[in-house]
């Protein structure tokens, strides 16, 4: 199998773990999203772009960007139907930089 190429995202999520309040601490499975399945939720469902825009925003083919996104609402789906939690980390990506803005 050939490497994964990198994708580039936006959105650095910090540390981000949701969980079910309802579910002791100790008995709470869980789920891992990694930043190119958390951008590409965002990009397509957030912010409503397209999977082209969102190919070419990451750099990456427009069907990747659609195994990206399956992958990533199944498991999203399966936290939420079987009480997991779900933690955001990982993956092979690169974050872009904001622009910052010059004042004169």
């Amino acid at each position: 199998m050939r490497p994964k190429k990198t994708r580039w995202v936006h959105c650095e999520p910090g540390e981000r773990c949701f969980r079910p309040v309802c579910r002791p601490k100790g008995k709470l499975e869980g789920v891992t999203l990694t930043l190119d399945e958390f951008e590409t939720v965002r990009l397509c469902d957030l912010e409503g772009r397209d999977q082209a825009a969102i190919a070419r925003q990451m750099q990456v083919h427009r069907s990747t960007v659609s195994r990206i996104l399956s992958s990533a609402r199944m498991k999203i789906a399966d936290a939420l139907t079987h009480l997991k939690a779900i933690k955001v980390e990982g993956g092979c990506c690169e974050f872009v930089k904001p622009k910052t803005k010059t004042r004169r």
